[in-house]
């Protein structure tokens, strides 16, 4: 989810949803050795639980890119080697890494060596026309015997010439029988599956065979979906909070980052267009939208103009 899943976009799902793991974006081991470390690694302690996801392929890279996330207090380390772009694979990681997977095993090793938090992989089911299940079960096999118990199976191959990213979400089919095989081979890991879902009926469908659930694209895009995550998949019997209060609870984060931020090229439609989805399927959402994308009311730059789109969608869903 690179430039979508920063920081400001998990700081508006954080008020939506107060249990549910939350990912970074993609940050290349590169990005943080060589570059602005506090940019790429801050975040708001009330994003709570965090992952950091990695991209890189060399251990000892890997190793001082997870110090820095375990010092700068992420819950759980993540490597990807699912992402398909070619600009990626240029980089010598992401999903071109599972035809490496001795060269994976030796990044967690090092990861795990260096960290005391979680260190966890994300994974495609095969690459290219590599489509049997005897390829991704070697593969998390070998990444399991070095130490990674947590396995993030987005369950398709990626095609890595000749497609783009987008059409390589689309047109590999999907295989969630492999990820339910996965965890009856390996019983003792944790196996979640991650692509194509998009309803609470499909995420309890894979709940009867895999520990757990990762969504993406439609929690950006619906990001109500997962209002209802902390009572029926966390025990947590608090009414949740209402799209209102979502959006007053961000105005406040809006100011204190523009403050903060706002002379450095930090802009409100910067944190805002994350939030276009809050009223998906809701009368009025197009006015929503409308208002919260209006180039003048941003060049203000004052966040109440959360609660002026809010009160435009009103008349319209009376």
């Amino acid at each position: 989810m690179m430039d979508w899943t920063d920081r400001h976009c998990r700081m508006f799902h954080r008020q939506i949803t107060r249990h549910t793991w939350l990912y970074t974006e993609m940050v290349t081991t590169g990005a943080l050795i060589h570059g602005d470390v506090p940019r790429h690694l801050d975040f708001s302690q009330e994003e709570h639980p965090v992952a950091l996801q990695l991209g890189g392929s060399e251990p000892a890279d890997l190793a001082q890119s997870a110090k820095l996330g375990a010092r700068w207090g992420y819950d759980e380390i993540n490597l990807n080697c699912g992402c398909p772009s070619e600009r990626v694979q240029k980089g010598a990681f992401g999903a071109c890494l599972m035809a490496e997977p001795k060269l994976v095993a030796d990044g967690v090793k090092a990861m795990r060596d260096a960290v005391d938090i979680d260190v966890t992989v994300k994974h495609r089911i095969g690459i290219d026309d590599v489509s049997s299940y005897d390829f991704v079960r070697d593969f998390v096999g070998i990444i399991a015997d070095a130490g990674c118990n947590t396995f993030i199976v987005h369950a398709r191959n990626a095609i890595l010439k000749g497609l783009s990213p987008k059409e390589n979400r689309e047109i590999p089919p999907l295989k969630p029988e492999y990820a339910y095989r996965l965890k009856q081979d390996f019983p003792r890991l944790e196996i979640i599956i991650n692509g194509g879902i998009k309803t609470l009926d499909e995420i309890d469908l894979h709940l009867r065979h895999v520990d757990g659930v990762m969504i993406g694209r439609e929690a950006y895009h619906n990001p109500w979906l997962m209002a209802d995550f902390d009572s029926r998949y966390y025990g947590d019997d608090r009414a949740p909070a209402s799209r209102e209060d979502v959006l007053r609870a961000m105005i406040p984060y809006l100011a204190e980052q523009l403050s903060r931020y706002g002379s450095k090229g930090l802009k409100l439609n910067g944190m805002t267009r994350h939030m276009l989805g809050l009223m998906a399927g809701l009368p009025g959402a197009r006015a929503f939208r409308q208002t919260l994308s209006d180039a003048r009311q941003l060049a203000a730059g004052d966040p109440a103009l959360l609660l002026r789109a809010l009160e435009r969608m009103r008349p319209l869903a009376a």
